[in-house]
């Protein structure tokens, strides 16, 4: 019987988590990847849409909680790094135990974003949100110009950067799991502002830059697997021995 761990992955700004699930059969066997998606896209479209990350955090962590059966570690990029942060520790609120390990990836740390979120918490149009799609290099032309598509992204977009510019650090017991920090070295995100996650956990810490600007994700999907996959390995192993003790 192989021990699995489960790996839930949190989507960026405007994203279904189902854009993890080609991971999937790149995964090795014992790794579970289990897409964690946010109301109002995907298959929760006819859901409300949330600008509170925390209110959020915990109703996710609430329908989570009865499906961890195996050690879990929580992967998030961009908006989803702040949201798995916050579900580790709604998940720590309710009596679970912690992630073995927690994945943040492309976008500054929770107590670094003064800068990072400039201008966020303020309501923006539709050009406006086309406009900071196009800078992130991560929708094509044809997309953008797509009046029905549009309609259907943007609200998601203007909620998720309601998300990140109305939220504000806490002061609260460190989460005690190793953080796993990746970064894009063309991305906006500084090495400070990476580096700043290691303000989160009294565990260790680590920080991997890859080429690429802020979807480095997709642009170096077997690079950033490589890393998931050697860093959750000695959790396996470990969880592994245990089950057989």
């Amino acid at each position: 019987m192989v021990t699995k761990l489960t790996l839930l992955c949190l989507p960026y700004s405007g994203a279904s988590a189902m854009v993890y699930s080609r991971w999937r059969p790149k995964l090795p066997q014992w790794l579970q990847l289990q897409p964690v998606e946010l109301p109002g896209r995907g298959a929760r479209f006819d859901e409300p849409l949330h600008t509170d990350m925390r209110v959020l955090a915990m109703q996710l962590a609430r329908e989570l909680r009865p499906t961890l059966k195996t050690p879990y570690a929580l992967f998030g990029h961009s908006l989803g790094a702040l949201m798995a942060c916050e579900i580790a520790h709604a998940l720590r609120a309710l009596g679970c135990p912690e992630p073995v390990a927690l994945f943040a990836s492309g976008t500054a740390a929770p107590t670094m974003r003064a800068d990072y979120d400039r201008g966020f918490a303020d309501p923006k149009t539709d050009a406006e949100l086309i406009d900071q799609l196009r800078t992130l290099n991560g929708t094509s032309e044809e997309v953008l110009a797509n009046e029905e598509l549009m309609s259907l992204t943007l609200p998601i977009l203007r909620a998720d950067f309601l998300l990140c510019g109305k939220f504000q650090p806490l002061q609260r017991p460190l989460l005690k799991c190793p953080v796993h920090v990746l970064g894009g070295k063309a991305d906006k995100a500084t090495t400070e502002q990476l580096i700043g996650w290691s303000k989160e956990t009294s565990g260790s810490f680590s920080v991997d830059m890859l080429a690429g600007g802020h979807f480095f994700i997709h642009e170096h999907e077997a690079r950033v697997l490589k890393v998931i996959k050697d860093q959750l390995e000695v959790h396996h192993r470990r969880h592994a021995m245990a089950a057989t003790a």
